[in-house]
């Protein structure tokens, strides 16, 4: 950010420009506000020193993020100094677990509304409504109708925090400049009776219409994207997996659009299946997987998987013999009575199983089992919401077939979570290869030390994001996840796998997200899908386009 146009007070209400205690002498004479700030000018590393001792204060992580919302709401660059002075550290307040209760109770801890709240009463008037929008060059929309928040289900408008959190993370972990970043809510409405009844509910007090309904305001909202912001690229999230899918096929081959529940989980799980087949000695394409859940994040990850193994010559017939998808009805089957469009390329020729409600284990457990046995998978990937579902014995089960089991409980937030990593190493006798949805400490098992990995999207996506960004690229393809899943899984080293990491770590996530948005960004010039001139070094192409959190001057012309 330059030179600004501001005078007075009306300099430190905007966030983008606002340095607190940071202005120089001469700023502030020319800006007219001495007086109004104290008469001193420190630097951004006095002021996080500052950030950093009131938020040890704090009780609750809950606490340190609401206390964090409010730096962004006054400070935009010291609030983004301190995500990326230690992410590990603050990214799990601004984002996965903490952002799963800020969300339960968004309305109730809001400040400030941030984004753009789209309301489908407002049907004909999309784009005068994004025409209110301050920034004109808008170059990401996260959006969501807060159908189904991470395991939590539908949150309604309470959805709001995770675009919001989302877009945080492409300037935090990946250099995206934040003035280009907009979160938007699609309000239609929420069949969530708890909130209806709320009287701080910020969202419509109705249910949610038809599908018919929806998806013709989605259409408008998308045509008027690309009106008012051309070169913008719509990231939608945290969608019911069925509407994830469709709103997914209807959109990619005509816009710049791409959906992060499906192709970033996708990407950043075969990151982690990479990883994890180096210490079992194992390739891909003779793996069998069996998924637990069949939503848009099996799908996902099941579809970028043929994809991957398409390039090694193998046919997507024989790679989806090798995948079988495990549902609230059991095995998803070929003779099953209105099976969904998306379950049917990865349906067989199977006895079906029993119908099962998530709230008995008792019955689903042994259903479970059972079609392990039958399979004798390889990899078990839980995407099922159902917490500790993954119990002894079916990781038990999963030793009869494998020295080494890989699985993955990718369900969030913690308590939804198929398995926790020190149950999964104790009843492996330490041999099974974890990954889970949230960061976990480490697990002490006798002698040994356990560093579960986190099957986290913020690898992915916002290296996509940036990569995106800095080619201007015309789509988003699963081939850009592919690449994106082999450059982070190349950044773990020989010591890092031996300690049970498949990920990098995450307090280097810049450096991680700026190779892998490099590799990236090479695949899109040799794709033909940039809008601008190809660079000799890919690398240092990036890194011309990383957000800096820094003062600058505001008096430069």
């Amino acid at each position: 950010m330059g030179s600004t146009s501001k005078r007075g007070i009306d300099v430190l209400h905007d966030s983008s420009i606002n340095k607190s205690t940071g202005f120089s002498e001469h700023e502030k004479q020319k800006l007219g506000i001495v007086g109004l700030v104290p008469d001193v000018t420190e630097t951004l590393d006095v002021q996080l020193q500052r950030v950093l001792q009131q938020l040890e204060k704090k009780s609750t992580d809950l606490d340190r993020f609401i206390y964090l919302m409010g730096l962004l709401d006054n400070n935009q660059t010291l609030f983004y100094r301190v995500l990326m002075s230690d992410p590990a550290r603050f990214l799990e307040i601004v984002y996965d677990p903490t952002i799963g209760e800020a969300c339960l109770k968004f309305d109730h801890i809001m400040r400030r509304p941030l984004g753009m709240y789209l309301s489908i009463k407002r049907k004909g008037t999309v784009k005068q409504i994004l025409q209110n929008w301050p920034e004109k060059n808008v170059r990401f929309i996260c959006v969501t109708n807060g159908g189904r928040i991470l395991g939590l289900g539908d949150l309604g408008a309470n959805g709001m925090g995770i675009p919001v959190g989302k877009l945080q993370l492409y300037t935090a972990t990946a250099g995206v400049p934040p003035q280009g970043l907009l979160p938007i809510y699609i309000d239609e409405g929420t069949n969530n009776e708890t909130y209806l009844s709320d009287p701080l509910y910020v969202g419509l007090r109705e249910k949610r219409g038809t599908t018919e309904e929806l998806y013709s305001f989605v259409d408008e909202f998308v045509e008027a994207v690309q009106d008012v912001f051309p070169n913008c690229c719509i990231h939608f999230e945290d969608w019911t997996g069925v509407d994830a899918i469709a709103l997914l096929a209807r959109y990619r081959e005509r816009f710049c659009c791409y959906n992060d529940d499906i192709q970033g989980t996708a990407g950043v799980t075969l990151a982690g299946l990479i990883n994890a087949l180096k210490k079992t000695g194992g390739l891909l394409k003779d793996q069998k997987i069996f998924f637990v859940g069949a939503g848009s994040a099996a799908i996902g990850l099941a579809d970028l998987i043929v994809s991957d193994l398409a390039k090694q010559g193998i046919s997507p017939e024989t790679s989806r013999s090798q995948v079988r998808m495990f549902d609230t009805k059991g095995i998803v089957t070929k003779n099953r009575p209105n099976l969904a469009k998306h379950k049917i390329p990865y349906a067989h020729d199977l006895k079906p199983s029993q119908s099962f409600d998530h709230t008995d284990l008792d019955k689903e457990i042994p259903e479970l089992i059972s079609a392990i046995d039958d399979f004798k998978p390889n990899i078990l990937i839980g995407v099922s919401t159902v917490g500790r579902l993954f119990d002894q014995r079916v990781i038990k089960c999963m030793c009869k077939y494998n020295q080494s089991p890989i699985i993955f409980a990718l369900s969030n937030p913690t308590e939804m979570h198929e398995c926790l990593p020190e149950n999964t190493y104790l009843w492996s006798n330490e041999k099974a290869i974890y990954a889970g949805g949230v960061q976990f400490p480490p697990v002490h098992i006798g002698q040994q030390t356990f560093l579960p990995s986190q099957a986290n999207n913020l690898y992915i996506f916002p290296a996509i994001g940036m990569a995106v960004y800095a080619t201007k690229a015309k789509r988003v393809t699963d081939e850009m996840f592919i690449e994106a899943a082999h450059s982070v899984a190349d950044q773990v080293s020989e010591q890092q796998l031996d300690l049970g990491m498949l990920f990098p770590p995450q307090s280097n996530i810049l450096e991680v997200e700026i190779k892998t948005a490099a590799r990236v960004a090479k695949l899109i010039f040799d794709t033909g899908n940039a809008q601008v001139n190809r660079p000799d070094d890919y690398e240092a192409f990036i890194r011309n386009h990383v957000f800096k959190p820094v003062y600058n001057d505001l008096l430069t012309q």
